[in-house]
This record gives C-alpha cells, structure tokens and sequence, in this order.
C-alpha cells in the first residue's frame, strides 16, 4: 500500500500506469531539453566573429552557421557550430520521445497517482448511446501531437543550418515555435487545477506566442532581434522541460513506492 486514495473508474475511464518504464523514460526526455542552454553557453564563449556575439542582437541559428561570412548584412563566425547543431538534434529528439512516451492518459492526469484518466464519455439518449471522446483527452492528444511538432522542428534546424541556403532551416524554426508555444497553451489548460506549474506553463506560452505574433507583424525588424527570438524560443524549452519535471517526479516516486513494496 502507498497510501493514495483511488477514485472510483467511471465507465470509459482507466488508471494510467505510472510506474511504467515508458511513462520513466518520457519524463526525463522531455526534462533533457535543458541541456540546450549549457550547449548555447559554451558556443557563445568560443565565437570567433569580428564583434562578440550578443544574446540581444545575434539570432540564435547564427551559432549554429557551418561558414564564417557575412550573413543577411551579419558577421558570422561559430567555431563550435558543431555543438549548436548537435544540441539542436538532441533537444528534438528528447520532445520526439516525450510526445511518444508520454501518453495521453498520463497528460489528462498531470501522472497524478490513483487518478483516472477518462477517454470516453457517453452522448445521446439512453436508448441508442455512443461513445465519444472526452476535452481533456483530445487536450492531451493534441498536445502530444504539437510536441512532436515541435521537437521535429528543431532536429531540422539542426540537420539544415541557417547557411544551408534552404527554407526548411525557417520551416523547422516556425514549427518549434508554434508547435511548443501550442503545446504549453493546451497543458497550462489541461493542468489546470492539477498543479501549480500550469500558471507557469501559462505564462511561458504567453511569452511565447506574444513575440510570435510580433515577430511576424515586424518580420524580426526591430532593435533587439535576438531578445525577440529568444522570448519565442526559451520559454518552449523551459516550458516543456519544467513539465517533464513535473511527470519525472511524480513517476519517480510511484517507481520508487513499488521497489519499496
């Protein structure tokens, strides 16, 4: 016994399994993306342009750029650029895995233990009744989907750098940001009243789509692109990773509770 309380399995309904290895494996994928802030860290520090390279006005796929040269009127020289494009790789990589782990009933129930998770729900008279799906799990449906997105995103920037000279480096930009910006929206919705973090997870979306949506009234034309960029980018990351957090713990004590038998 570990001492939670279930609540009773509604028809359509059934408790998420959150000790499994998946459910494990899932939360600390998603958690991982942090490791992207030491990678840009250390490829800044080692930047070999004509000027230092400056957060506020250097865009990010700049570090990752394979030639040293001038770039749409940019000086552009990133030695550790192998760095930048290979923690891009591993950043959606682990978002792939978190949205193929981390099911859509451990979403619905923010991997609260003893909670159940509905699918379904009955609709119509009592004589001919279907069974349809329920908000939350198409909430969490989608919101594996918008992950995937954007982690698919970021292994393309990574894979095609701004220098490529291809538009699916801006593509794979776009569906990080917007695929992650979503993602955070649907979770903030879904968690809330489940936990704390979903104002959090709020508010990173926020941030998120509000440079969005002024980056492209602009076209990134403003005094401080890299700022602009990085209130697009950073909250997706720290967003996401503060919800692997959130899903790693919980699991983690539940993994914990049953090797304690």
């Amino acid at each position: 016994m570990n001492g939670h309380q279930i609540a009773p399995v509604q028809a359509g309904a059934f408790l998420p399994d959150l000790r499994s290895t998946r459910a494990n494996i899932g939360g600390w994928a998603q958690l991982s993306v942090v490791q992207y802030f030491v990678a840009e860290a250390a490829v800044i520090e080692a930047w070999a342009g004509p000027e230092p390279y400056s957060r506020a006005t250097g865009f990010i796929s700049d570090l990752g750029a394979v030639s040293c040269g001038v770039y749409e009127d940019r000086a552009v020289c990133s030695p550790l650029h192998w760095l930048m494009n290979a923690s891009f790789v591993v950043q959606g990589l682990a978002l792939v895995l978190g949205a193929l782990f981390l099911t859509a009933g451990l979403l619905c129930v923010a991997a609260r233990p003893g909670v159940p998770a509905r699918r379904f729900r009955a609709a119509g008279d009592s004589l001919a009744q279907a069974r349809v799906l329920t908000v939350p799990w198409i909430l969490a449906v989608a919101i594996r989907i918008l992950t995937g997105v954007a982690g698919l995103g970021t292994v393309i920037v990574g894979l095609v750098p701004e220098d490529a000279g291809s538009p699916w480096h801006f593509a794979g930009a776009l569906m990080f940001f917007i695929g992650g910006g979503f993602a955070l929206l649907l979770l903030a919705i879904l968690w809330f009243r489940q936990t704390q973090v979903s104002w959090f997870l709020a508010a990173c979306a926020a941030v998120c789509l509000g440079a969005l949506v002024v980056g492209g009234l602009t076209g990134m034309d403003v005094p401080q692109p890299g700022t602009l960029e990085r209130l697009m980018g950073y909250p997706v990351t720290i967003g996401l990773a503060a919800a692997g957090l959130v899903i790693a713990q919980r699991v983690r004590t539940e993994r914990k509770a049953l090797r304690a038998g």
